[in-house]
């Protein structure tokens, strides 16, 4: 059995509670200080750090009497921020003092932001960690922490589409219906990783009031992602891009490579609309100022949380603009094109444009476009 003193987001006893896999009443935590030492925001980043300073003091938390599997469960979730345990000795809130196990990071890996501030830390980020963290707890014992460490920034932008959901589209056709309608009984086995797929039955209430049978599904937990179409209104000209799609691939369509709006996953705590310039920029080396909110959407709702949210951005568009883009890292082959609004509606007419979101994109400019051209 060992004590830990924490310093940072472990403070937060329902991220603690993911961690450890058991309830706060079964976890034996008090409050606590270390002296000489401060906790900064780690640069750049939703954790803390700690560093020594003479005649500081933290203040923070002491668990008492982990377990060797309560030291693996930590040791699992904290390997992702490359942060080692020292001994050292704090200070309970009742006076007495005791060695604890603390977790500093590794010298020179980090740099220091702010002062550290727990409060802030669960208002802007507590939600979309514990969404995460539930995520990489999940492969404790399954799954390598290198492995885990790869999908951390995936499980982030997953809690974060979670929270850009919190805010319901109007209700004045819909059924003023909501999730309090709705009983999900159980989750059953289903896959984690990049990709998530989450088994489930549930009951819900009916049009007409009374409950529904027990519905058995699975639904593909995914991410939102910004997509943006690119207009120059002076020149009446639009930028599609091209790349292989392994949906196509799999589905046995001979000509895999598709065209398509600009798109992209959001990260963690990104506005959707910052995603839409930066993707501009990755896949079509354009730079976009003026972006119009087109539509939020879901893709398939039957089955996928996966939500578009799509913008026009308006630039001067020139044939030089083609060419061949992408990151290299992320093994991306894009080329782009511009070509006139009307050869575009062309192809979807063709069937040659068959990418839903660029179809439905179009006809949104399409309906506009009058509007658009005349202010330019």
């Amino acid at each position: 059995m060992a004590d830990f003193f924490f310093y940072g987001t472990l403070c937060h006893l329902p991220l603690l509670e993911i961690v450890l896999g058991r309830p706060a009443a079964q976890i034996d935590a008090v409050p606590a200080e270390l002296e000489g030492h401060l906790a900064w925001w780690v640069a750049g980043h939703a954790f803390p750090m700690i560093t020594e300073a003479e005649g500081a003091q933290t203040h923070g938390l002491l668990v008492r009497g982990l377990s060797k599997t309560d030291h693996a469960r930590l040791d699992f979730y904290e390997g992702r921020f490359d942060y080692a345990l020292r001994e050292i000795t704090v200070t309970a809130a009742s006076g007495s003092h005791a060695p604890a196990q603390v977790y500093f990071p590794t010298p020179g890996r980090w740099e220091t932001g702010a002062r550290w501030n727990l409060a802030d830390w669960v208002a802007r980020w507590g939600d979309m960690t514990m969404s995460a963290a539930q995520e990489v707890m999940v492969h404790f014992g399954v799954m390598p922490v290198e492995e885990v460490q790869a999908l951390w920034p995936f499980f982030c932008a997953r809690g974060w589409a979670q929270e850009l959901a919190a805010v319901a589209a109007p209700q004045t056709v819909r059924s003023r219906m909501s999730m309090a309608d709705v009983d999900i009984l159980r989750y059953r086995p289903g896959y984690d990783g990049f990709f998530r797929i989450k088994a489930f039955d549930l009951q819900h209430r009916r049009f007409d009031g009374s409950q529904s049978d027990v519905v058995s599904r699975e639904a593909y937990v995914a991410f939102d992602a910004s997509l943006v179409l690119p207009y120059d209104p002076v020149t009446d000209q639009v930028m599609l891009i091209e790349q292989l799609r392994f949906g196509p691939v799999h589905r046995g369509d001979p000509a895999p490579w598709v065209l398509e709006p600009i798109a992209g996953l959001i990260d963690a705590g990104e506005d959707p609309a910052d995603c839409a310039r930066r993707e501009a920029g990755e896949e079509a080396g354009l730079s976009l100022g003026d972006l119009r909110l087109m539509v939020k959407v879901y893709a398939s709702p039957g089955y996928t949380t996966e939500f578009f949210h799509c913008f026009l951005g308006i630039c001067a568009l020139e044939k030089r603009d083609e060419g061949i883009n992408g990151v290299a890292e992320e093994n991306e082959d894009i080329r782009s094109h511009v070509i006139p609004f009307d050869a575009a509606m062309a192809l979807v007419d063709s069937g040659e444009i068959n990418v839903g979101p660029l179809v439905m994109m179009l006809m949104w400019l399409a309906r506009h476009r009058e509007a658009l051209r005349a202010a330019a």
